[in-house]
């Protein structure tokens, strides 16, 4: 089986790569701060950020819950689900956690922590993305690609 193909070791969930991202940022805020792009007290308005990063995360989980779908990315997956933020991303929580890490960035105010912002989504969409998006389009068939051909992978 190609590697590209199999799905997400199981000790390696968005989540850790979330915590691997901010602890990164903060590291690179502390040991190469770079340029201060944002003020106190500006930086403060980071948290709505990270509050609807958060919000967006929890929507998406009790969608799934209500779906009896799974929300870890290596377990099969029950139902489509397709309302709420759904029908705007393909991936909210990966969107929320992109929220999320922006609200970091802006809170700390310096430049380097937004370097690993793209880097993020990158590992996201290489790691995870692809990976679920191929699982569903097996799983579900044309109802899948429907989605897929509406709604942007993040936003």
């Amino acid at each position: 089986m190609d590697e590209s193909n199999s799905l997400p070791v199981r000790g390696l969930l968005p989540p850790v790569v979330l915590l691997v991202a901010i602890v990164l940022m903060v590291v690179l805020h502390v040991l190469i701060p770079a340029a201060q792009l944002i003020a106190f007290p500006w930086r403060l308005s980071g948290a709505a950020l990270v509050v609807a990063g958060l919000a967006l995360n929890v929507w998406a989980d009790v969608l799934f819950k209500r779906a009896g779908t799974a929300v870890k990315p290596f377990e099969p997956s029950a139902s489509l689900v397709l309302n709420g933020p759904f029908s705007f991303s393909r991936n909210p929580m990966y969107l929320g956690m992109v929220l999320l890490l922006a609200g970091i960035a802006v809170g700390l105010g310096s430049a380097t922590p937004w370097l690993v912002v793209p880097f993020f989504v990158w590992q996201v969409t290489q790691r995870f993305i692809i990976v679920e998006e191929r699982k569903l389009e097996t799983t579900f068939g044309h109802r899948y690609l429907d989605y897929k051909g509406k709604v942007r992978r993040w936003f």
